[in-house]
């Protein structure tokens, strides 16, 4: 008789806490008509990539983040180019398949693929090229990481047109 008193007290406990659960989620709604929904201002959007560099058309996801000890540039009147070491918590094919759907996007043609145990994907425009070696990361469990080497022949873009077709002079 006891028992049952007791899993009534418990019961009634548990239901009462719900209900109370419940009214407090529903409390602030404000689903009246003083309240309005604003647009979210683009300002207040936190970024989702980082770029590679000042390449600006070379994409990755935030969670990359370069490593300088391990990167190099050159830049000079005809030549742009390095070799750029990125390593985040990252699964190999989804940053693959980020990579190839982010160069796609900035007009990058896909060239040439490999890969086995790491990745290696080649991406041309018409006065730059890129390779990107993306690898499980030795030294850290978990994180991979990503090497782009980067070539832009300056002097070549000013004999272009915007789509890439040489210019007659």
């Amino acid at each position: 008789m006891q028992m049952i008193s007791v899993a009534k007290k418990i019961g009634m406990g548990c239901c009462l806490m719900l209900s109370l659960n419940l009214l407090a989620g529903c409390g602030g709604s404000g689903s009246g008509s003083g309240s309005s929904l604003e647009p979210i201002k683009e300002e207040s959007l936190s970024q989702v990539t980082t770029m590679v560099e000042s390449y600006g058309d070379i994409e990755l996801p935030l969670e990359m983040t370069l490593e300088p000890e391990k990167s190099m540039a050159m830049r000079t009147d005809s030549f742009q180019g390095g070799i750029h070491v990125y390593r985040g918590r990252v699964q190999i094919a989804s940053l693959r398949d980020y990579v190839i759907a982010s160069m796609r996007n900035h007009k990058w043609k896909l060239v040439g693929e490999a890969s086995y145990k790491n990745v290696m994907l080649a991406f041309t425009k018409p006065n730059r090229t890129c390779m990107v070696v993306l690898s499980e990361d030795s030294a850290v469990l978990g994180k991979t990481q990503a090497n782009f080497y980067v070539t832009v022949d300056v002097a070549a873009a000013g004999r272009l047109n915007p789509f890439g077709e040489p210019v007659n002079q």
